[in-house]
């Protein structure tokens, strides 16, 4: 047997050919460099199991679960386990992976009994067996017909249908004993990789939850969001309303030629939304002093603000928008952050006193003087044609990523503030068990955006997006259910008009290029929709338009 070198790190090692990436892990000098359990591995930059086989020099670089791809293994085979345990325990169960919440999954088992903690405990324990008996995952090739053929017997309509549009005559598909699956990702090899996870009774529902995302030792710690899960419960009724609870119905819409209605109906259900938002405000405007929003990347902030903005204006409001980037402090004095670099993002980058007394006098019926940042200088400026005061019906605008972080308006009473929280909470799942990430359509989004208004390439805002993510989990997502409401920006169609800007962006990305792993999982993801070409019943008031162009409202 010939031997191959393989690339780890700093150093070549010798192994004979057909070694599986597993078996490297065991040997002790790979072995005691890892700090926590390995789920996958870069083999010259392609993603690949670790049942993989090297056949020839390479570069090989461990993934363990502290990254995003390695946690999405972790999470997908685990995910694995519990439908299996479901099945097992209670017999022509549908278990359906819904969403994410509190890190975790939220699921649903349509069963014909009610599940309790008793119930929840003896799936947990069932989940361990299979752990402790160490279970294989085993991943094996079929035809695609026989596929659709087992699935269409285990009622699995969203599998069987999905499957149709998948552009090859073969696919591989998991079995852990009994239980054959098809998901869109890599599982790991082994069930007794599995051992850090929880299960939590919540609502009508199950949390899956797996390792901490700072310390994967440890579960991560359940939170409380209900004004999210309320959200999200709602934009699975309006999926159902409009009949299309996953990917497959979509494009069935797409190609049978209700899609026009699908888009109509979609933006009237948003336009409704933001008028409802308008009357609340409307009907207490002492709490409507103050419009904070706020929300991750590409949620649609700008679009939303404008729109709400005519809305008060049909109510007889005439609103006033205030730009908190106006009030950062001098560039010299910006605060620095872990990695001594200076944080624009943090909530002190801005002159929270200055803020805060403006906006007292604003409210109390004086005139202020309003500032405009330089950035070309790094610093504010004052002219004499900024002055500006309100009057009673004259609620001020805030949008920002800080609007609902106490900090930001310390001052103002929370009597004073209506507090809007926005992000693209997708109605749809791939299928019953492959739910879709709310942060992949968000950065979909910014990609299309960054290259159509900004000249970005996508190379350029992949690399950003981890520092995007790390601003979002230390200056956003700790304050989303400090919100008086929450307005889910997705649209139930977006994925299939986003395809057609984005595949050609992604396919640009090389090999060579660090960024590769996330583009070529993002165009796997897409490969399951069909495009939407016409948009003429797009308005160019859609939140969309921000993303695509054609906006009226955006510049």
């Amino acid at each position: 047997m010939s031997l191959i070198t393989v690339r780890i790190g700093e150093n070549d090692m010798k192994f004979n050919s057909g070694i599986t990436l597993e078996e490297i892990l065991e040997y002790d000098e790979i072995k005691l460099n890892l700090d926590y359990p390995v789920t996958l591995a870069l083999v010259d930059n392609n993603l690949r199991e670790l049942r993989y086989r090297l056949e020839h020099d390479c570069e090989v670089k461990f993934i363990d679960i502290s990254d995003k791809d390695g946690r999405r293994t972790y999470m997908r085979s685990l995910t694995f386990l519990f439908i299996r345990a479901i099945e097992e325990l209670y017999p022509n169960s549908n278990v359906k992976i819904q969403h994410s919440l509190s890190n975790g999954f939220y699921c649903e088992v349509d069963s014909s009994k009610k599940f309790t903690i008793l119930d929840v405990n003896k799936v947990e324990n069932r989940m361990r067996d299979f752990i402790d008996q160490d279970e294989k995952i085993i991943r094996f090739k079929t035809s695609k017909k026989d596929a659709i053929d087992i699935y269409k017997k285990q009622n699995r309509v969203g599998k069987a249908d999905l499957l149709k549009y998948k552009n090859t005559e073969d696919l591989h598909l998991y079995r852990c004993g009994w239980l054959e699956d098809y998901f869109y990702g890599y599982m790991v090899p082994s069930s007794n990789m599995l051992k850090v996870f929880s299960l939590r009774l919540y609502n009508e529902g199950i949390v899956l939850l797996g390792p901490d995302i700072k310390n994967p030792k440890t579960v991560t710690k359940f939170i409380h969001q209900p004004n999210l899960f309320k959200i999200y419960k709602e934009a699975k009724s309006w999926a159902d309303v409009l009949s299309i609870p996953n990917a497959a119905s979509l494009n069935d819409a797409i190609e049978n030629g209700s899609i026009p209605e699908v888009i109509r109906l979609a933006e009237a259900y948003h336009e409704k939304k933001i008028c409802d938002i308008s009357n609340m405000i409307n009907n207490d405007k002492e709490k409507g002093k103050l419009i904070l929003i706020a929300g991750p990347s590409s949620s649609g902030k700008t679009s939303f603000a404008q729109r709400l903005k005519l809305q008060l204006m049909v109510n007889k409001m005439r609103p006033v928008s205030i730009s908190v980037d106006d009030y950062f402090v001098n560039r010299e004095d910006t605060p620095l952050d872990e990695f001594g670099e200076k944080d624009y993002e943090s909530v002190y980058a801005i002159d929270l006193n200055t803020f805060n007394e403006d906006l007292e006098k604003l409210i109390s019926g004086y005139e202020i003087n309003l500032p405009t940042f330089n950035f070309k200088t790094g610093a504010r400026e004052y002219t004499k044609d900024k002055r500006i005061s309100i009057e009673e019906n004259q609620p001020i605008i805030i949008e920002g990523i800080h609007g609902l972080n106490p900090v930001l308006t310390q001052s103002i009473p929370e009597g004073n503030k209506f507090k809007i929280y926005i992000s693209a909470l997708t109605q749809l799942n791939l299928d019953e068990h492959n739910k879709i990430s709310t942060t992949d359509i968000r950065l979909i989004r910014r990609i299309v955006r960054d290259f159509e208004h900004r000249s970005y390439t996508a190379n350029d805002t992949i690399r950003m997006w981890k520092s995007v993510n790390r601003g979002e989990e230390k200056n956003i997502f700790p304050f989303q259910e400090n919100s008086d409401i929450m307005f889910n920006s997705a649209l139930i169609y977006e994925i299939g008009v986003l395809k057609k800007y984005v595949e050609p962006l992604l396919n640009k990305i090389s090999i060579k290029d660090e960024e590769y792993r996330e583009a070529k999982r993002l165009l796997k993801f897409l490969q399951y929709f069909l495009s939407i070409d016409d948009e003429s019943d797009i308005p160019n008031t859609s939140l969309l338009r921000e993303f695509i162009g054609g906006s009226k409202i955006v510049h």
